[in-house]
């Protein structure tokens, strides 16, 4: 009895020791916990790439709760944007398909953004299984991030290691760190904020740079598409331009993935994304290119893009073209924070069109007057002098008995007749106005032809003149000279290429001869002929003739096409 008696002591004594021991342990772990909490809440805080933020979120939420599976879902609008998974290898993330968008149970937390913890996650009313593939899963839970009143996303967790389920603590842990993850989101939204605007003023800098120093106007705009794409992030960066008289756009600059595809394609206002951004009169967004409703014209080239932004280009009330910027498919949309400087930094695009244009009509200006000056010398001295000359050769020949002496003098006198003749055309070519186009010069018209298609080509074409292309030239014929310039040039323009075009205009005894050739690619075998046809046309209803074939385009090469246009003409004095 004494010793049973002594035993019950000794039981109760171990039986508190062991529930001493119970509590410490547990409060050595709940010591631990809070030690890892405040490590994950440092080592989320310490980063400023969100990137790097929101991948160190979704590992350390794992850790805490000891998740087998863990993932970080980006809400944008009521759809999941990005979708960040932990625990998933990349081989079984392949497997299993596309990352979800926000339907079921993901989407249960993006309507009701309150936390949610499950047993058996197929028991809950949105749940509406797994795709093949997916590993299996059973508990669950899931807090909203918050940064200030903004739902940023949700933190995902599933399967609690040991097979237990997420208890109340796990909830408590996992609050705080959305908290912390929230504070840590918005300070780096704010240091990319910063880093941008840094980015965009350098830009702006260079830009400005360029404009001030007179650089050329398709290397400024070719920056101004290299600096956008570079500050956005984005894989294409495209410029359109108006596509001559029409309301076309053709796209002059194209940057990065497949711009071989879009560079010098036409496309109408009606039907293309560049010209759903010009009827806006601002900037729009799309998050799938391919399906966008907007899109229904042109060639498909949006292979393996989903973000895109365009955005018209505007300065003094005119819009001058459109910048068009994308991503590549499954990539991050472009938010409106991302794009609210592109529309300033597109006026600079304009901008620099702007300043070209009333450059170059500045030097249109000092070259008209360069004319006029040259052209009253030409008249007051030149013509004078050889005139004088004339008469006092043909005066002459009254002295002169030699038979052949005086054929020489008359032959001078007639070559200076012929020189006369030479330099009149000159003065009436230099003295051509340029306001009113239909009585400009042939010579001057053909200038100003090659000079428009240098626009769309991205090069000036080199332009070679011979005879008396003024005099000699009907106007009925320098009508149709030009058109076919125009033709041909935009032609090579659209499909050639190119890298170098030579012009050439030649008038002999009886015949014009126009000839336009490229380097480029050549003419396609069982491509559309009908503007070639046009030109056709035009020569059969002188009496001349149109070829259009290979040639090297002054490249030497053997490649490129090679157009020739002759028409004959009327006898001198005949027009």
């Amino acid at each position: 009895m004494g010793d049973e008696a002594a035993r019950l002591p000794r039981l109760q004594l171990d039986e508190l020791l062991e529930e001493l021991q119970v509590r410490i342990d547990a409060v050595r772990g709940t010591r631990d916990r809070v030690h890892s909490l405040l490590e994950a809440v440092l080592s989320v805080g310490g980063e400023l790439d969100l990137a790097q933020v929101l991948r160190r979120i979704v590992e350390s939420a794992v850790i805490l709760v000891d998740a087998e599976y863990g993932a970080l879902g980006v809400i944008e609008g009521t759809r999941l944007s990005q979708f960040l998974t932990s625990g998933i290898s990349a081989d079984k993330a392949r497997e299993i398909g596309p990352l979800p968008s926000g339907h079921g149970l993901l989407g249960e937390l993006i309507r009701h953004p309150e936390p949610l913890r499950l047993t058996e996650l197929s028991e809950h009313p949105a749940s509406y299984g797994f795709p093949a593939g997916h590993p299996p899963m059973h508990s669950f839970l899931g807090v909203p991030i918050r940064v200030r009143d903004e739902v940023f996303g949700n933190i995902y967790l599933t399967e609690k290691r040991g097979g237990a389920d997420f208890d109340g603590e796990d909830e408590t842990v996992l609050r705080t760190l959305a908290v912390a993850a929230g504070v840590a989101i918005e300070n780096a939204r704010l240091y990319k904020a910063a880093r941008d605007r840094q980015e965009w003023l350098e830009a702006n800098a260079r830009i400005v740079g360029d404009l001030l120093s007179g650089a050329d106007e398709r290397v400024v705009l070719r920056g101004v598409v290299e600096h956008a794409s570079r500050i956005l992030g984005a894989d294409l960066g495209v410029m359109a331009l108006p596509f001559g008289e029409t309301t076309d756009l053709q796209v002059a600059i194209a940057v990065g993935m497949d711009s071989g595809e879009h560079q010098g394609l036409v496309l109408p206002v009606e039907g293309s994304f560049m010209g759903a951004a010009l009827a806006a009169g601002g900037s729009i967004t799309t998050g799938e290119i391919r399906k966008d409703p907007r899109v229904t014209v042109g060639p498909p080239r949006w292979s393996g893009l989903g973000p895109v932004v365009a955005v018209p280009m505007v300065a003094e009330d005119r819009v001058r073209g459109v910048l068009l910027l994308g991503r590549t498919e499954h990539a991050l949309p472009f938010t409106d924070d991302e794009t609210a400087p592109l529309a300033a930094f597109a006026g600079q695009a304009a901008l620099a069109m702007e300043l070209a244009e009333r450059r170059r009509v500045a030097e249109q200006v000092a070259l008209l007057e360069d004319r006029d000056r040259i052209a009253r010398d030409l008249h007051d001295l030149a013509i004078q002098r050889l005139f004088a000359t004339g008469m006092t050769l043909q005066s002459s020949l009254r002295f002169i008995d030699h038979p052949e002496a005086s054929e020489r003098v008359m032959r001078a006198v007639d070559d200076l007749d012929e020189t006369i003749k030479i330099i009149r055309s000159t003065i009436f070519g230099l003295r051509a106005k340029e306001a009113d186009r239909k009585r400009l010069s042939l010579r001057a018209r053909a200038v100003t032809a090659v000079e428009s298609a240098a626009r769309t080509l991205g090069f000036t074409p080199s332009l070679r003149m011979e005879g008396l292309i003024d005099t000699d030239v009907p106007q009925t014929v320098a009508e149709d000279v030009v058109a076919v310039l125009e033709e041909a040039l935009s032609n090579v323009a659209r499909h050639a290429h190119a890298s170098a075009v030579e012009v050439s205009l030649a008038v002999s005894p009886g015949r014009l001869t126009v000839t336009v050739a490229d380097d480029g690619t050549g003419l396609p075998e069982g491509g559309r002929r009908s503007g070639l046809r046009n030109l056709a046309e035009r020569a059969d209803r002188r009496g001349g003739e149109m070829t259009a074939g290979g040639g090297d385009g002054g490249s030497g090469d053997g490649g490129g096409t090679r157009l020739v246009w002759r028409v004959p003409l009327p006898p001198a004095g005949g027009q």
